[in-house]
């Protein structure tokens, strides 16, 4: 790695103020289940851009960033236009709407490029890396000029999003119930897609209408598998963006030179390292990631199985002794049809335990075992008793939901059955309820 400049500190400023200003409007496009409106804004940003130089024979940043702005609030109601009109799900007016108006600016770009100084790399993929040389004085300090248009489109951001936080909130889940509530759905849909359009100009110059998308749409993604409240929301997507600039850069002057290459661009791993974040956390979320998911579904597996394992030797100890079957780990996976490695584990644990103890090569309860095994015998066959009385089932049909809701059933619910039962003291089969 090449020795760390000012260079690339304000590079990474630059790309961490303008993947945080990206993710707030970002979060609530995805809980609005509009994504891609970013990205059809970021790509009608080249109509705007043409058509203020056209219109005005000016290229200062000021009536660019207008021009942007203006077709970009003009795409957001084109495509409420055409789904309403036209009678066409979200998805497909976007796509009628940004592909049209990126033609038009591919059109209409080709006449202004002989007028002006036009990069079509950096239309693409921004010039995040030069951001440091175009400074403008503010408050007597040189600064990038990227750096006060992001962090600006953030400030404006936050602004609004503290100061209407409970009108987008309610909006963002339910427009209807906004409405209701005398919170107008319209307003604040058109808001969001000023604050969209504000912060994809904003970044348009820093990471281009390519990968814009990538700043608005994978932060909040990632963050939307960490929590279920938006305020934990925001603040996960403006970390995780951050996150994202800071590896992108550090990555794209490092990872490159492993392989013998000198660099490559920074914005684009920016994405890239935003997308990795995203792999990580959907595999490894608390709740909602892949791996998460399975390792608790196989904690509940376990619970059920140790569950089952008491209950089968609290039955086999109802048994008269004429008709004592041995309690050994063959016959428990006979019986449970469960393999031998999660018999071996649920036994395993009730030994550790304590509620099981092998003696002779048998397994059998101990007093502790046995006050769970009866307790879930009890609810087994309160269960039976209130599905047969109750929803009139027949005697041998209560037994399998039965063995489903004795898994969830607590003490207090297993006394509300006792009671809706009259306290019965044998279930369906005749056999008595502990």
């Amino acid at each position: 790695m090449t020795q760390w400049s000012i260079l690339d500190t304000w590079i990474v400023i630059v790309g961490s103020l303008c993947a945080a200003a990206c993710a707030l409007p970002g979060t609530l496009l995805v809980l609005r289940k509009m994504s891609m409106m970013g990205d059809a804004i970021s790509h009608t940003v080249l109509a705007g851009l043409a058509i203020a130089f056209l219109v005005t024979h000016r290229r200062d940043p000021a009536t660019m960033f207008v021009g942007a702005v203006v077709i970009g609030l003009v795409t957001a109601l084109l495509i409420q236009l055409v789904g309403s009109l036209g009678r066409t799900e979200i998805g497909a007016s976007m796509g009628i709407v940004f592909t049209s108006l990126f033609a038009m600016g591919l059109v209409l770009m080709r006449q202004a490029i002989d007028h002006v100084e036009i990069d079509p790399d950096c239309v693409l993929y921004g010039a995040i890396e030069a951001s440091y040389f175009d400074q403008i004085t503010w408050m007597g300090m040189n600064l990038p000029r990227a750096a006060i248009i992001n962090g600006g489109a953030g400030i404006f951001n936050l602004l609004l999003i503290v100061v209407l936080y409970k009108e987008f909130k309610v909006s963002a889940f339910d427009p209807a119930l906004s409405t209701t509530l005398g919170i107008n759905a319209n307003v604040m849909h058109y808001l969001l897609m000023t604050m969209t359009a504000v912060t994809t100009v904003a970044a348009f110059e820093t990471v281009g209408s390519i990968l814009v998308i990538a700043m608005l749409i994978v932060p909040p993604a990632t963050a939307y598998l960490l929590t279920d409240r938006l305020s934990f929301m925001m603040c996960w997507s403006v970390l995780l963006a951050i996150l994202a600039a800071i590896f992108g850069h550090v990555s794209a002057v490092t990872v490159p030179t492993w392989f013998g290459f000198g660099g490559t661009s920074t914005a684009g791993m920016m994405a890239f390292c935003a997308g990795l974040i995203f792999v990580a956390v959907w595999l490894l979320a608390p709740r909602h990631g892949v791996l998460s998911k399975v390792f608790h579904r196989c904690i509940l597996q376990l619970r059920i199985v140790r569950e089952d394992v008491l209950g089968l030797l609290y039955r086999l100890e109802e048994l008269p002794s004429s008709h004592e079957l041995s309690a050994t780990p063959a016959l428990l996976q006979g019986i449970l049809g469960v393999g031998p490695v999660v018999s071996t584990l649920a036994v395993s644990s009730l030994t550790r335990r304590g509620y099981i103890e092998h003696r002779s090569g048998q397994l059998h309860l101990t007093n502790q075992g046995r006050r769970a095994g009866r307790h879930l015998i009890r609810s087994h066959r309160l269960w039976e008793s209130f599905l047969q009385k109750h929803l009139h089932l027949a005697s041998d049909h209560v037994h399998e939901p039965a063995e489903q809701l004795e898994h969830i059933t607590d003490a207090a619910m297993q006394n509300q059955l006792a009671e809706r039962t009259n306290q019965p003291q044998t279930d369906p089969h005749g056999k008595k309820i502990p």
